[in-house]
């Protein structure tokens, strides 16, 4: 057992402390203009959702930028493309509607946190206006907005996520080098990985 483990939320509030009343009255139900001009400048979004059991799973999903289309101050859609085929995160949808979004938009520092509940469609005239390239969405996911709030910007300046001089230098896939060791894998074969992924990047984003 940890005996440090925090247990209550007496506990846990004694730790950390109340929000000040400013910051609870920045939590809204709906999108305002700024959030909706926040959406229309954000290329990537990172989904969270819960399967049947409450385990959860989180993923990202980008575009151009302003490719989730919010349809009014409750209603948005996230485009998918041809990807994996998993589907973990539609399956837990199909189970339990709800669902978690953060907003990333490059070079600003805050981000956009959004709860709600999701539906998936694969209506043909939702799907061609969300077309990139002529290709149209696979499907898409629709998000009925039930609480929405701008995220401080503490964590991307800790991080220095958005300082180049701060990144690591590339390095081989990770993916690559997995595969390679489960496949225990020559060298020929490791480039012959890295080249059908890189294939796959160029090739099948859309």
């Amino acid at each position: 057992m940890d005996n440090y483990q925090i247990t209550t939320a007496e506990e846990l509030t004694k730790l950390i402390g109340e929000p000040i009343d400013l910051v609870k009255e920045k939590v809204g139900v709906e999108l305002d203009e700024d959030m909706v001009e926040f959406i229309s400048k954000s290329s990537l979004v990172f989904i969270s959702t819960i399967d049947r059991q409450g385990n959860p799973d989180i993923s990202p999903k980008g575009d151009p930028a302003g490719f989730v289309m919010v349809k009014d101050n409750s209603h948005l859609c996230i485009p998918d493309r041809p990807g994996n085929k998993l589907m973990f995160g539609f399956h837990n949808l199909l189970a339990n509607p709800s669902i978690g979004l953060i907003f990333v938009v490059p070079n600003l520092r805050e981000t956009l946190r959004i709860k709600g509940k999701a539906i998936l469609s694969n209506d043909p005239e939702l799907l061609d206006g969300m077309s990139v390239g002529g290709k149209p969405a696979v499907l898409a996911t629709k998000v009925s907005v039930e609480e929405c709030f701008f995220h401080c910007g503490k964590a991307m300046i800790r991080s220095k996520v958005w300082q180049p001089e701060s990144w690591q230098e590339r390095s081989k896939s990770p993916i690559v080098t997995q595969m390679a060791k489960k496949l225990d894998a020559d060298q020929q074969l490791t480039d012959l990985i890295e080249s059908e992924i890189e294939s796959n990047y160029e090739n099948e984003l859309y």
